[in-house]
C-alpha cells in the first residue's frame, strides 16, 4: 500500500479513503461503500470538515435519548465497522445499555461475521444481527433483517449512514430514529427525530462525551422535543456560508476575502473614503 506523509494537507481523508480501499479486500465493505463515502466526504468539505453548533446540540441530545432509552440500539454496516469501530466500542461503554447490531443492504453470511469481528476486535463485547432472527416489514433489502433481541425491539436507534427508506420503516414502528448522515437533505436526515449532520467519527464521539458527562438521576430526563427541521436548515445555512466565503475568495475559503488577490488595482485612498 501506498505509503501517506502526514505532512500532506489532506492526509486524514487519505488515510480514511486507504482504510476503506483495505476494507474492500478482506470483504468488510462493499464497493458501493466507497461511493457513498465519496458522497459524504463532498459534503463534509461543504461544511469546513468541523462540528458545527447545531451538530453539537443535536449530539447532547442523542446522548440523552440513548441514555434514558428501554432498549437502545446502534445500527452498524460495514463502513461504519472499517471506519468506526473503536468509536463504537467507546460509545457502547459509555452507555452500557446500548446494543451494538450489524444491519447490512448487501449481506452474506461472510460479511456479517466479518463486521463482528471487526467491532468485537475493536472491544464491542456482544455483537447482534449476524443471524437476523426477524424482519421489519415494508422492506424489500436484506437491511429488513434484523435481530428480534435488538432493532426489533428497540424504542431508539442510532442509524449512522442510514439508508433513507429503513430509517422511515423503522419511524412507522413508532421506534425513535437517531440519524448521522453529512446530507441535510437525504430522506434519512428528513425522517430521522435527531438527525446528525456530522462526520461519522466526530459524531460518535460527540455523543459518547455528552453521555459521559451527563448528570445521573432526574437531571438526565430526555428533553421534551428537538426540532429536526431546524438542525436541517442550520446545516444548510452552515454550508451555504462557507460556500459564499469560498466564492469571494479564489484562494479558498477560511482566509480574509478583504484584501485584494494579485493583479486586481488598489483603488487610492480617495476612491476607498468614498
Amino acid at each position: 500500500m501506498t505509503r501517506i506523509d502526514r505532512r500532506h494537507p489532506r492526509y486524514a481523508s487519505l488515510k480514511v479513503r486507504a482504510s476503506l480501499a483495505r476494507a474492500l479486500r478482506y470483504g468488510l465493505v462493499v464497493p458501493e461503500g466507497l461511493i457513498a463515502q465519496g458522497r459524504g466526504e463532498a459534503f463534509d468539505y461543504f461544511l469546513g470538515e468541523r462540528t458545527t453548533a447545531s451538530a453539537r446540540r443535536a449530539e447532547r441530545v442523542a446522548s440523552r435519548w440513548l441514555l434514558n432509552a428501554r432498549w437502545p440500539v446502534l445500527s452498524v454496516n460495514g463502513n461504519v465497522a472499517a471506519l468506526a469501530a473503536r468509536e463504537v466500542a467507546a460509545l457502547a461503554r459509555a452507555i452500557p445499555a446500548l446494543a451494538v447490531e450489524v444491519n447490512l443492504f448487501h449481506r452474506t453470511p461472510a460479511r456479517a461475521r466479518a463486521v463482528a469481528r471487526a467491532l468485537r476486535a475493536a472491544g464491542v463485547r456482544r455483537v447482534l444481527g449476524v443471524r437476523p432472527t426477524a424482519t421489519i416489514p415494508g422492506l424489500a433489502s436484506d437491511r429488513a433483517r434484523v435481530d428480534a433481541r435488538g432493532i426489533a425491539r428497540a424504542d431508539v436507534c442510532l442509524v449512522p449512514l442510514e439508508d433513507g427508506d429503513r430509517a422511515e420503516a423503522l419511524r412507522r414502528l413508532g421506534k425513535r430514529v437517531i440519524s448521522v448522515d453529512l446530507n441535510p437533505l437525504s430522506r434519512t436526515s428528513r425522517a430521522a427525530d435527531v438527525p446528525i449532520v456530522d462526520e461519522l467519527t466526530r459524531a460518535l464521539r460527540g455523543i459518547g462525551a455528552a453521555a459521559r458527562s451527563a448528570p445521573r438521576g432526574k437531571a438526565r430526563e430526555i428533553p421534551p422535543s428537538f426540532d429536526a427541521a431546524a438542525a436541517r436548515a442550520a446545516a444548510i445555512r452552515a454550508m451555504s456560508a462557507r460556500l459564499r466565503t469560498a466564492a469571494r475568495d479564489p484562494r479558498g475559503p477560511g482566509r480574509s476575502s478583504r484584501r485584494p488577490t494579485r493583479g486586481t488595482p488598489r483603488r487610492s485612498r480617495r476612491t476607498r473614503r468614498r
